[in-house]
């Protein structure tokens, strides 16, 4: 699910990785906005808000929208530098490193969360965007940009231009091809709004310990990545 990158990777890693990644994605979502009412997984509204408070001279609203946005770019810069360092000196440490570091973000926005929501809500929203630009950055290096998990924009967009093209595309290979793509946008889609509907329902009674739950299953894809590789070993 985690460790095969590029070209070594099969639809079977692709929709495994989706599916867990855009569950995580989801959950964070709808905590996230809850918790603080904002978008704490994509920064695609955050810049027409950031632009928005330019053109009516609030400097420093406009300054807070900018840094959702730099905080999820610097998630997504920080993941690449920890996978190429890890590449260096444990191709296996390329995935867990990433994972970790946004499992434990995620534990401790459980837990402290509560009290940033009172004292520094924006604090916690940049912590959500940084982890989520982690993982966005994470899954499109390893997949070869052909998973990506925060956001449905562009998924639906794809998807769009593919069922299209099921009107048009004769040949066997162009359609196998299709439907395979197809599957996984469908896939990401579904699992990110499975994710946002746990999150919603648990929140009431969770809060943001909902996140926990989020950081498990990421914590529980690592061991289970861990556990299969030691079995293909032992079978070679």
């Amino acid at each position: 699910m985690f460790r095969h990158r590029g070209e070594t990777r099969t639809l079977a890693h692709n929709l495994s990785i989706a599916s867990l990644l855009s569950f995580v994605a989801g959950v964070v979502n709808v905590a996230g906005f809850l918790a603080v009412q904002k978008l704490t997984t994509n920064v695609t509204g955050h810049f027409a808000f950031f632009v928005d408070e330019l053109l009516k001279l609030n400097v420093w609203q406009g300054f807070i929208y900018f840094l959702y946005i730099f905080f999820f770019f610097l998630g997504s810069f920080f993941s690449n530098i920890l996978i190429e360092l890890a590449a260096k000196v444990n191709d296996r440490l390329i995935y867990r490193v990433p994972v970790i570091i946004e499992s434990l973000i995620l534990i401790s926005v459980a837990i402290f969360g509560q009290q940033l929501i009172s004292k520094a809500p924006n604090v916690l929203a940049f912590a959500l965007l940084f982890a989520m630009g982690l993982q966005n950055s994470l899954v499109t290096t390893i997949s070869n940009a052909a998973v990506r998990t925060t956001h449905l924009t562009g998924l639906f967009t794809d998807l769009g231009i593919e069922i299209s093209q099921l009107f048009f595309y004769k040949l066997k290979e162009q359609k196998e091809k299709l439907y395979s793509s197809i599957k996984l946008r469908l896939t990401i889609i579904s699992f990110f709004f499975l994710g946002g509907l746990l999150g919603g329902i648990l929140y009431s009674g969770m809060e943001l310990y909902v996140l926990i739950i989020a950081a498990s299953f990421l914590l529980i894809g690592l061991i289970y990545d861990d556990i299969k590789l030691r079995f293909e070993k032992q079978a070679n």
